[in-house]
């Protein structure tokens, strides 16, 4: 505002006006720290005040035109330099009506001079703000990969590994958003491959690992895509049937025990059932959130229904009506 090398001091109006509006502005920035500030508006504005400064200045001094205008366009620009270093834009609208006031008021043998001063902060600064832009895009890119990896590492760690089927983690996951859109209508499979540990103790756990993915796959098939599959246990099945009714459900759990049937995949531990394997199902309703009593039901089902002989479809409900009738 007031140049060291020459004593002539001039208080101008737009010295005056890039004060008030400075102060305003910051003020009304911290006032108002939602509203944004229209950088290309401000730095013209500041940059049209500062040329009408010189311009008024200039007549002022006896001698030495070219040196106030050299002085006066490199203070401008390191003025620029410091408010828009990451704007070449807001750099350009703030520098360029200073630099064609030098210009114009300069000699017509120095403007190559004052070009020079321009161009060097304008292409130092252009350079910046592309190295800038580039290094922006690659910690962008990678903050996204990043991200996809997570979210990539958060749903592995809901799978069952072998099966691809949601594990216990997985299925909590599916019921906090199940039960937030509706909580009624459900039915809950339990499923047990018949005597497995002698199919594993007889075969290998390499084709116990391998008579797993076909079941597991069975009972996907078997099922809705908005139904949920778990590999609840060893080799422990639960389906969670959403939004059916209880002569649907019985369905779907016949179908998935004739699919698993019809895998035909060999076990000749299991000669009192069939010489294939063969799962048991037990069925109960869920009723509300309590997915813990409709897990207790489905169990005793399942318990039951191997006791009853395997490879075979027990109800909660049926259950209940044969105690109640034994007990009468």
């Amino acid at each position: 505002m007031l140049s060291p090398v020459y004593s002539i001091s001039a208080i101008t109006l737009p010295l005056v006006s890039i004060t008030v509006i400075s102060a305003g502005l910051l003020l009304g920035h911290w006032t108002w720290t939602e509203k944004k500030i229209n950088i290309p508006a401000i730095s013209i504005l500041f940059g049209c005040l500062w040329a009408w400064h010189i311009a008024i200045k200039l007549p002022l001094l006896d001698n030495a035109n070219f040196n106030y205008l050299v002085i006066a366009l490199l203070s401008v620009l390191f003025v620029g330099a410091i408010a828009f270093s990451n704007n070449i834009i807001a750099f350009t609208l703030h520098s360029l009506p200073v630099l064609i006031t030098c210009l114009a008021l300069g000699d017509d043998d120095q403007w190559l001079r004052m070009v020079y001063c321009f161009a060097l902060p304008v292409i130092g600064i252009s350079i910046q703000s592309v190295i800038q832009r580039r290094n922006d895009n690659f910690a962008q890119g990678l903050m996204y990969k990043l991200l996809e990896e997570r979210q990539t590492l958060n749903d592995l760690s809901m799978l069952d590994p072998l099966t691809g089927l949601y594990n216990r983690r997985g299925l909590q996951n599916r019921l906090e958003t199940l039960m937030s859109l509706d909580a009624s209508g459900h039915y809950v499979l339990l499923l047990d491959i018949d005597y497995f540990k002698a199919y594993n103790d007889h075969y290998g756990h390499m084709m116990g690992d391998q008579a797993l993915i076909q079941v597991s796959a069975a009972i996907r098939n078997a099922v809705r895509s908005r139904d949920i599959v778990t590999r609840y246990g060893g080799e422990e099945f639960m389906v969670l049937l959403t939004s059916t009714t209880s002569d649907a459900a019985l369905e779907t759990a016949e179908r998935i025990r004739q699919r698993v049937y019809d895998l035909k995949i060999t076990h000749m531990f299991n000669l009192n059932v069939a010489t294939n394997v063969t799962v048991s199902i037990g069925l109960a309703p869920l009723h509300g959130e309590d997915i813990d009593g409709a897990l207790a039901l489905a169990d005793k089902a399942l318990y039951e229904a191997k006791r009853l002989g395997r490879n075979n479809i027990l109800t909660s409900e049926a259950l209940q009506g044969a105690r109640s009738a034994v007990e009468a």
